[in-house]
């Protein structure tokens, strides 16, 4: 297994192409309107209101992922955000790294859209 870092590393950026993909396909936004249409579903409290959202459906494998991801000690600082909401965004994107790394289409899929539910 990688470095769990490595996959929320991954794993943001998987989310953010997602998200860059999908918002446009139903919005008629400008570019400068997209981009912060976006920015609402990249931003680490959405991404753990996300996590919040879909614990309860989640395999025992992946809350021990988001259990071990959660006791990391990481040397990054969050930016407008307290510690367990960014820990919690890390660990959405943990999960989203891992599935695209681990190529599994179905379960990633599944992260990805529970991303883009709703309106935030």
């Amino acid at each position: 297994m990688k470095d769990l870092l490595y996959y929320a590393f991954i794993g943001d950026a998987v989310h953010t192409l997602f998200v860059r993909e999908n918002i446009g396909k139903n919005k008629d936004l400008k570019m400068d309107s997209l981009n912060r249409y976006a920015s609402k579903f990249c931003r680490a409290s959405h991404q753990a209101n996300v996590l919040d959202l879909i614990y309860d459906e989640l395999t025992e494998d992946e809350k021990e992922l988001v259990r071990k991801t959660r006791n990391i000690k990481n040397k990054h600082k969050a930016k407008n955000v307290d510690v367990i909401t960014y820990k919690k965004a890390t660990c959405f994107e943990t999960l989203v790294g891992f599935y695209h790394i681990e190529n599994n289409r179905e379960r990633l899929s599944f992260l990805l859209n529970k991303s883009l539910e709703g309106d935030n």
